[in-house]
C-alpha cells in the first residue's frame, strides 16, 4: 500500500490539451451542487427517520422499534441504487456524464418534495409508510442513475489536471457534508424556532421542501456545462463502449471489487457520526435534539476544509497510504468517542463527533480519485457507479439499521464499535487490491482531442482556400 503512485516515464512531460479554467470552475460548482442535493436529502431523511418518522409514518408503543422500521426505509434509498446504477449507468459511458446528471438531479429532488407534502400515519393509515417507501426507493434510483456520484466526480476529476485529480475529484466528496451542514442547519433552526408539537406536525417537512432551491440552482449549472474533455473525445473517436457493464465484469473484475470494498468502511464511520449518534444521543444519553444536530453541524463545517484538503495531500502522497492510514484512526476513534460520551458532556460530544468526521474526511477526500483511477477512461461512469452502489449497499445502507439493533440486542455501544473495525477493515481489503495513480491515460485522451479540434480547423482553413481560389 506504500507503493509510490505509478506514472509512465516522462509524463510529466506530456503537453496535453490546454485545461480551460472557466470550464473547470463549472464542472466543479455543477460536481458540488448535485451532490450536495443528494446529501441535503439524504441527510433531511436521516434526521427526520431518527426523531419524527417512527412518530409521523410508524407509530408504536416501543419508540426503539419504531426507529428500527423508520431506518429501515433509510436502507431502501440505498438499496434501490444498483437498480438505477444497472440499468441507466452504462449512460454516462455512452451517451455522456452531462445528460444523465440533469435526470439524475430530477429524480432525486421531485422525490424529496414529494415526500414533504405526504401525509401521515394518522391521515391515511398504512399508505402512508407504504408511500414513504417508494418515494425513498426513487431517491435511490435517482442517485443510481447514470451514477450521481461517478458522474459528479467524472465531472470534475475530467476537467482538471490529471496530477492534481485528488482535489478536483474532492468536488463531489465535498457534497456530503455541504449538503449535511444545510440539511442540519435547517432542521436546528426549524427546532429552535418551533415547539415539539409544531416541528413533529408539520416543520420537518419545510426541510424537506427546500430541496427545490437546490434543484434549480443545480440545474441552471448543469444545463449551461459542456460535457467533459475525456468523453468527447472518447465521442469523437468513437471508442464508447457497446456493453459497458459486461466490460467492466470480463476486463476489470479486480478494480471493481477494489472500488466496491473501498468505500465499506468511510460510509460506515459516516453513518455512525452523522445518523447513529442523533438516536444514540439521544435516546440513550439523553441529550436534547438541538445539542446533537449542533454537534453535527459542527464536524460537517469542519469537513468542507477537511475533504479537499485531503484530497490535495492524497495528490503529494500515495494516495492508498493516506485513505488507509485514515481508516485505522477512524476505527481507533470509534472506541475512544463512546467511552469518554458518557454523561451529559455536550463539548465533549462536539469535539468527539468533529475528530470523527476529520478521520472520515481524509478517507473520502483521497476516495473520489482512487475509485476514479481504478478504471480506464472509457469505462469509468458505469464502473464507478457500479462501484457506488453496490458498496452503498453492503456499508451505508444497513449501518445504522445495524447500529441500533446491536444497541438494542447488546445494551452497550462495545459492538457498534467492533462492527465499525469490521467495515475499516474490508476497505483495508479493498486499498490493498487496488491500483495507484496512471495519468497517462487522461493526456492521452486530451492529446487525442486537442488532435481532432486543430485537424478540423486544418481542414476548415484549407476549404476556406479553395473557395477563395476559385
Amino acid at each position: 500500500m506504500a507503493n509510490a503512485p505509478v506514472q509512465a516515464p516522462g509524463a510529466a512531460a506530456r503537453p496535453g490539451a490546454p485545461i480551460r479554467p472557466q470550464g473547470l470552475y463549472k464542472a466543479f460548482a455543477a460536481s458540488l451542487t448535485g451532490t450536495a442535493l443528494e446529501w441535503y436529502d439524504f441527510a433531511v431523511y436521516s434526521a427526520a427517520a431518527a426523531v419524527v418518522f417512527p412518530i409521523v409514518f410508524f407509530p408504536s408503543s416501543d419508540p426503539m422499534t419504531g426507529t428500527i422500521l423508520a431506518f429501515s426505509t433509510y436502507a431502501v434509498g440505498y438499496i434501490s441504487r444498483p437498480v438505477g446504477g444497472i440499468v441507466f449507468g452504462r449512460l454516462g459511458d455512452r451517451i455522456g456524464r452531462k445528460k444523465v446528471l440533469v435526470a439524475t438531479l430530477m429524480i432525486i429532488g421531485v422525490a424529496t418534495v414529494l415526500i414533504g407534502v405526504l401525509p401521515g400515519y394518522a391521515s391515511i393509515g398504512i399508505a402512508a409508510p407504504i408511500i414513504l417507501v417508494l418515494l425513498r426507493f426513487a431517491q435511490g434510483v435517482g442517485v443510481g442513475v447514470g451514477g450521481e456520484w461517478g458522474g459528479a466526480v467524472l465531472l470534475s476529476s475530467e476537467y482538471g489536471d490529471p496530477n492534481r485529480r485528488g482535489f478536483w475529484a474532492s468536488a463531489a466528496q465535498v457534497g456530503p457534508p455541504a449538503g449535511n451542514l444545510l440539511a442540519n442547519g435547517a432542521l436546528a433552526v426549524l427546532t429552535v424556532a418551533l415547539s415539539e408539537e409544531q416541528f413533529v406536525s408539520f416543520g420537518w417537512r419545510i426541510a424537506f421542501m427546500l430541496s427545490a432551491l437546490l434543484v434549480g440552482f443545480g440545474l441552471w449549472i448543469r444545463l449551461k456545462l459542456e460535457d467533459t474533455p475525456i468523453f468527447k473525445a472518447i465521442e469523437a473517436h468513437g471508442e464508447q463502449p457497446d456493453a459497458p457493464i459486461r466490460e467492466v465484469f470480463s476486463k476489470e473484475l479486480r478494480p471493481l471489487i477494489a472500488a466496491i470494498l473501498c468505500r465499506v468502511g468511510p460510509d460506515v464511520v459516516y453513518a455512525l457520526f452523522t445518523v447513529f449518534t442523533l438516536t444514540y444521543g439521544i435516546q440513550v444519553l439523553g441529550y436534547q435534539r438541538s445539542q446533537v444536530l449542533t454537534a453535527v453541524l459542527i464536524g460537517s463545517a469542519f469537513q468542507l476544509f477537511m475533504i479537499p484538503l485531503a484530497g490535495a495531500v492524497s495528490d503529494r502522497i500515495n494516495r492508498r497510504l493516506v485513505y488507509g492510514a485514515a481508516a485505522v484512526v477512524g476505527a481507533a476513534w470509534t472506541f475512544i468517542f463512546f467511552g469518554v460520551l458518557g454523561g451529559k458532556n455536550e463539548p465533549m460530544l462536539i469535539i468527539g463527533i468533529a475528530l470523527g468526521l476529520m478521520s472520515h474526511s481524509f478517507m473520502y477526500g483521497p476516495q473520489a480519485a482512487f475509485i476514479v483511477e481504478q478504471f480506464s477512461p472509457r469505462l469509468r461512469s458505469t464502473g464507478s457507479s457500479l462501484a457506488y452502489t453496490f458498496a452503498g449497499v453492503i456499508g451505508g445502507a444497513i449501518a445504522p439499521l445495524m447500529f441500533t439493533l446491536l444497541l438494542s440486542q447488546f445494551g452497550t455501544w462495545i459492538p457498534v464499535a467492533i462492527y465499525v473495525a469490521v467495515a475499516v477493515a474490508v476497505t483495508l481489503t479493498g486499498l490493498a487490491l487496488g491500483r495507484n495513480s496512471n495519468t497517462t491515460e487522461d493526456e492521452d485522451y486530451r492529446l487525442l482531442l486537442d488532435g481532432s479540434s486543430t485537424a478540423g480547423k486544418l481542414a476548415g482553413m484549407g476549404g476556406d482556400n479553395v473557395a477563395a481560389n476559385n
